[in-house]
């Protein structure tokens, strides 16, 4: 057995040692969802599992209560590795992200041992809120991200995947202030906020015809009148916005916006609106790194279709990581085709068996990933040379 090869199998069997323990981990941020910003327990739970393990633990960096940093080994190459653990409103962990914070923290006690021989340093890094408030972004402008290297993180879903390709995503709050009057006796005194929201959006599905097909415009009314003899003086909707690129996002923008004037100027009710201030950039999946990764899952005895990135239609703040770290965002199926991200289905399949295998599957190829960084330092080379030429997984 090569040398390497020997190194893999040791990271492997660390793993399964901490089977139970990473299942344990995992069921326990499963159980108890929390939103964003507000994962108190899964990061005390996150943070003791590290300490315990001999990952040097500080919590809160990024300004972010419910942030952390875990660190082992101090030299460089540093290699991170992301744990996400905000779970959705009313529907737990739809998106699985219990399975990627046990990923992250096995992985990072696994890379021990590579780190003990090779020197280099391994992170894990707790990132709070990606589902609404895009924690990542506000750790980049802390410059939590200054001195990595490379970064990696998994998430699961119905199919192992080397690359993923996120949208850039953008929202917009929408207000319409009109005049109230009743509906019956002296509707011709009223303006009418609701019928002006109702303009907008189907200028927005009108819209839809005429725009690339890899973009997204969705909304919902969050206000839109209270009984139905007053005509609605107010109305309110809340809009998201994607795609591939900055610069087409910006033309939505564009676009979008004018669907609201037009209904403004054509019902008379007045328009008030603002763009969100954080934009979730596009996913770079950086080409070295991906295709490590990949063989790394192949050992593991998974099937992967690595030929092309898989154009994923959410968003994710880790599209901002990859624009100023090499970085990967694979997937490891942890249910069937059939099941949908963000539904029941899927918060159920998070805890399933499957989802402890995943979980275990993403822990061990992360690590085996390092090893392959750690102990060769012309891939480094390679990983920082695609970042340079933005050479990205085939598309």
């Amino acid at each position: 057995m090569s040398e390497k090869a020997e190194i893999k199998t040791k990271i492997r069997d660390v793993v399964e040692g901490q089977r139970e323990e990473l299942i344990r981990l995992s069921l326990n941020i499963h159980d108890n969802p929390e939103l964003g910003l507000q994962e108190v327990k899964a990061q005390k739970w996150l943070c003791d599992y590290l300490l315990q393990n001999k990952l040097q633990v500080e919590r809160g960096v990024g300004g972010l209560a419910t942030a952390f940093r875990a660190i082992y080994g101090e030299g460089r190459p540093r290699i991170a590795l992301l744990a996400e653990y905000d779970a959705l409103p009313q529907m737990g962990h739809g998106c699985g992200h219990n399975v990627i914070a046990a990923a992250a923290a096995g992985a990072g006690v696994a890379s021990k041992i590579v780190v003990d021989d090779y020197g280099g340093s391994v992170v894990v890094l707790g990132s709070p809120a990606e589902e609404a408030f895009g924690g990542k972004i506000d750790m980049i402008g802390a410059g939590v991200f200054e001195d990595i290297d490379a970064v990696m993180m998994v998430h699961p879903d119905t199919q192992n995947v080397v690359a993923v390709s996120a949208l850039a995503c953008v929202s917009l709050d929408v207000k319409f202030w009109g005049k109230a009057a009743h509906a019956a006796a002296s509707p011709e005194e009223g303006i009418n906020a609701l019928e002006a929201l109702l303009l907008a959006f189907n200028a927005i599905n009108s819209l839809r015809q005429h725009i690339r097909k890899d973009s997204r415009i969705h909304g919902i009314i969050t206000e839109g009148g209270m009984v139905p003899n007053v005509v609605p003086a107010y109305s309110s909707a809340r809009f998201m916005l994607r795609a591939t690129d900055i610069d087409y996002l910006d033309t939505l923008r564009n676009k979008v916006l004018a669907c609201f004037e037009g209904a403004s100027l054509s019902s008379g009710a007045r328009l008030q609106y603002g763009w969100g201030e954080k934009v979730y950039a596009p996913m770079k999946s950086n080409y070295s790194l991906a295709c490590l990764f990949g063989n790394n899952l192949r050992l593991l005895g998974r099937e992967i279709d690595d030929s092309s990135v898989k154009l994923n239609f959410g968003s994710t703040d880790m599209g901002n990581v990859s624009q100023i770290v090499p970085s990967i965002h694979p997937e490891v199926c942890i249910a069937p085709p059939e099941v949908s991200l963000h539904t029941p289905e899927f918060a159920l399949a998070a805890a399933s068996e499957e989802g402890h295998e995943g979980l275990l599957d993403a822990a061990k190829a992360m690590a085996m990933t390092v090893a392959d960084i750690l102990t060769q330092p012309e891939i480094l080379k390679r990983i920082k040379q695609d970042f340079a030429d933005e050479k990205q997984f085939a598309k």
